[in-house]
């Protein structure tokens, strides 16, 4: 059967604690980017109503993947797959530049980053794959090739346009799944070999803002109103803050726009100078929350394909959190990922709402039970 019956196990088993946890940090996102766009002396675009919107749409989508059995569309992954593949390349003939980026698409009046989207694609297709070839034994690097040509294509497509920071996301999540199906040892200890040796490679191809951001990440200081601005104006900003922070829009970085930015790549600073390290420990606290849950979902999943998605689902959010709050912080180089559900944004918030109602589909099949 395609959807869940509607009958009082639905909303018996629906999951509550995945939702009331993303409403949540969504909430915090609002305000916090209303807090980004606010100034009294001069009037400002409203990103807090557009994010309303986005995360609407996404509520929408998210509970119409719900209903949708996973299994059906796990028989549709390699299709999903191909669709974002295909929309990926579409960028480079119909797709707009912003920023010297040239990532989005204009459909009907919708703008859309199609990589966004393939970070989900990314996660399905190789549980389609993994669950298609299942083995009691580590998967050695030859066993390896076709899920590495799953991800590859959609990698480079993503770096070429360029976007440093959602092309390594994606190889990360490729890492992450191969870590947790098993991987042969030697064969791991090949590919870090051949990784390390194209290192130097990868740098070649790099654009000159994005060298200048891996070197400025060692010695910000060096070029104060250049390459080094961001990272040295989150840091003022996230210091500034304290143990119990400056108070809802009197964050002086913020409000003096000081902090570029600020209402998507640095809206952690934005929350640190505001809260003080109390908010953003609880902030912190509820995003550790909600990868346990999405953990603990993969656990109890009831086949190999929810187990792999749920687990492809949270490292992804947990890696994107980890990234975004080491860059703000200067512990990491600034590549541009977004904070997941704070970050103002319409495709990063409609395709993790989207991953969020494949999270409570696979929770609830544990109820459900349909051969």
């Amino acid at each position: 059967m395609i959807f869940l019956k509607f009958d009082r196990r639905i909303f018996q088993n629906f999951d509550w604690t995945l939702m009331v946890l993303v409403l949540s940090i969504c909430a915090i996102g609002i305000l916090n980017i209303y807090s980004a766009g606010f100034t009294a002396s001069e009037r400002q675009f409203p990103f807090y109503l557009k994010q309303i919107q986005w995360i609407a749409l996404g509520l929408i989508i998210m509970m119409v993947i719900f209903f949708i059995d996973y299994r059906l569309i796990m028989k549709g992954a390699y299709v999903i797959y191909g669709i974002s593949v295909a929309l990926l390349a579409l960028v480079y003939i119909y797709g707009y530049t912003m920023h010297g980026s040239q990532r989005w698409l204009a459909l009907g009046g919708f703008v859309f980053q199609p990589s966004e989207l393939m970070k989900l694609t990314i996660i399905i297709a190789l549980a389609r794959y993994f669950d298609d070839h299942k083995s009691n034994e580590p998967y050695k690097l030859k066993e390896l090739f076709v899920p590495f040509l799953i991800v590859i294509a959609p990698f480079l497509l993503i770096l070429k346009q360029p976007d440093l920071g959602t092309a390594l996301i994606i190889m990360i999540i490729f890492a992450s799944i191969i870590f947790f199906v098993g991987v042969n040892w030697k064969s791991f200890l090949i590919a870090l070999a051949g990784g390390l040796i194209l290192i130097p490679i990868g740098w070649l191809f790099l654009k000159d803002y994005q060298k200048e951001r891996l070197i400025t990440f060692f010695n910000p200081e060096n070029d104060p109103l250049g390459a080094g601005y961001h990272i040295i104006q989150s840091m003022i900003a996230v210091g500034s803050g304290g143990f119990f922070g400056k108070g809802f829009l009197n964050g002086s970085q913020t409000q003096l726009k000081f902090l570029p930015e600020q209402q998507t790549d640095f809206v952690f600073s934005v929350f640190a100078e505001e809260w003080g390290f109390i908010g953003g420990m609880v902030l912190i606290i509820m995003f550790i929350s909600l990868i346990l849950w999405g953990l603990k979902i993969a656990l109890h999943a009831r086949d190999l394909v929810g187990t792999i998605i749920a687990f492809g689902i949270t490292a992804l959010i947990s890696w994107e959190i980890f990234i975004n709050i080491g860059m703000v912080l200067g512990l990491l180089p600034v590549v541009g990922i977004p904070l997941p559900f704070l970050s103002y944004g319409g495709s990063a918030m409609v395709s993790l709402m989207a991953a969020m109602g494949l999270l409570m589909n696979i929770n609830v099949r544990k109820f459900i039970l349909q051969r």
